[in-house]
């Protein structure tokens, strides 16, 4: 928030704070696929059960670095292409502004695989601290960019925070490479580096496995953050500031979903998964229920007190130096209806947790694709009569039907025995109970302002 917060006070909303944005989504996009549990869901079950870890471990970053290399000297190449793909509303001027940007912040793509790769393996001994921190390096450097360059015209604001952005993927690298060596974990990589060409044959099944599974479990398992980018793709098409009013509204909704949501799934993941192998499926249960109840509770009282004072945090968080009220207006109006779709995500991804560590990443896969389709058509229909606020709305849209497939895909009956273990009265009563505070400290602060 502070990094966003000094975002919106020196670049503000304008054509060149909707151009980083739009050169950050996409490797940003990739962040999150790989780093907030899509690559570890994949990954983690095919490790665990391989009778040749160092081995399979070593394949799978060779071959994910080579393509990932490949892809960014790809985009050096023809960065005005990248740029057109990701922004094609932008009119020609604005893609050559944008393309160099584009560029260079999609170097940060390479340092965020071996982020997530080591973060994958650390993650596989129940380590979870470093991924959370490094997180807050990324923040830092783009934060102290932010600091040098505040007083410097929009275009190098832009160049510094991009620079920035490489510069907190090293701080991110060095973080896990040093966790990593202290849980040999590096120690496990280099044997397989050192016996790759002896024993990859052994491989066969192990990444068949994972395959089968990757590509499913990317797809199943990001489709907020692929709604969040087809947003931003779409704004292109609107006034200028939209993209920076849902990329800001989106910062807002993702706190929630990331503190409770995320970070619940990728710490119960590794254990579902070694229970389930070991046949322990009495413990799995009982960790998920414990997990489901506090998720809920959490979620359930986040939208509430996301909807209902949005404008005063945009104004709070965001109103300084170049950002004005009309830009916490139509911040605050996305919030609203991004903030529809917070349970329905959050609870998705939870219920979902189940099918990846039962390998039913396929029919993950299938859900998403129901929920992505259902967000285009939505975006597609209210982008006219809504502007951004329609792309947001739309998405939360797609949220809900993620949910009551994942649901029907989880299983009605078992659903019904999670909420039989515990009386959600009190989650409506407290609720009904926050709704009236936070109206009235809504219109106390509306009165101050």
């Amino acid at each position: 928030f502070i990094r966003d917060l000094l975002t919106a006070s020196v670049l503000g909303d304008n054509i060149y704070s909707d151009i980083f944005f739009v050169a950050f989504k996409l490797p940003n996009l990739f962040r999150r696929i790989f780093a907030e549990g899509a690559f570890a869901q994949s990954f983690i079950p095919s490790f665990t059960a391989s009778k040749n870890k160092a081995v399979f471990a070593a394949h799978i970053f060779i071959l994910f670095f080579f393509i990932i290399f490949l892809l960014t000297m790809l985009i050096q190449l023809f960065p005005l292409y990248a740029a057109k793909a990701i922004a094609l509303g932008f009119d020609q001027e604005t893609l050559e502004l944008a393309a160099p940007f584009v560029a260079i912040n999609f170097y940060y793509l390479l340092f965020i695989f071996v982020v997530s790769f080591l973060s994958a393996l650390l993650h596989y001994k129940e380590h979870f601290a470093t991924t959370a921190f490094s997180t807050g390096l990324l923040n830092i450097a783009m934060i102290s960019a932010l600091l040098i360059a505040q007083k410097k015209e929009a275009a190098e604001v832009v160049y510094y925070l991009s620079f920035g952005v490489l510069a907190g993927g090293l701080l991110q690298l060095l973080s896990h490479l040093a966790m990593a060596k202290k849980k040999g974990m590096l120690r496990l990589l280099y044997g397989g580096f050192k016996y790759f060409k002896h024993d990859k044959t052994d491989l066969k099944e192990d990444t068949k496995r994972f395959r089968k599974s990757f590509f499913p479990a990317i797809w199943g398992n990001s489709t907020a953050q692929f709604s969040a980018f087809l947003d931003t793709w779409l704004a292109t098409f609107l006034v200028t500031g939209s993209i920076s009013y849902l990329y800001y509204a989106n910062r807002v909704f993702q706190l929630p979903l990331a503190l409770f949501a995320i970070a619940t799934s990728v710490a119960i993941f590794p254990r579902i998964s070694k229970y389930i192998r070991h046949e322990r499926f009495k413990e799995a249960d009982k960790a998920f229920y414990t997990a489901f109840w506090f998720l809920c509770s959490l979620l359930t009282f986040s939208p509430i007190g996301g909807y209902l004072p949005s404008h005063e945090f945009a104004w709070l968080l965001f109103e300084r130096g170049a950002f004005n009220p009309a830009d916490s207006q139509n911040t605050a109006s996305v919030l609203q209806m991004y903030m529809i779709g917070l349970l329905p995500f959050g609870l998705s991804k939870l219920l979902s947790l189940k099918l990846y560590a039962e390998h039913r990443q396929g029919e993950a896969a299938k859900i998403a694709t129901y929920s992505l389709g259902g967000n285009i058509i939505l975006s597609l229909a209210l982008i006219s009569p809504l502007g951004a606020m329609g792309l947001a709305l739309a998405s939360s849209l797609s949220g809900l039907i993620l949910f009551v497939y994942t649901l029907k895909a989880y299983g009605t009956q078992r659903f019904l025995v999670i909420i039989s273990n515990k009386n959600p009265f009190w989650l409506l009563l407290a609720s009904a109970i926050l709704i009236v505070i936070l109206f009235i400290f809504k219109e106390m602060i509306h009165d101050h302002i």
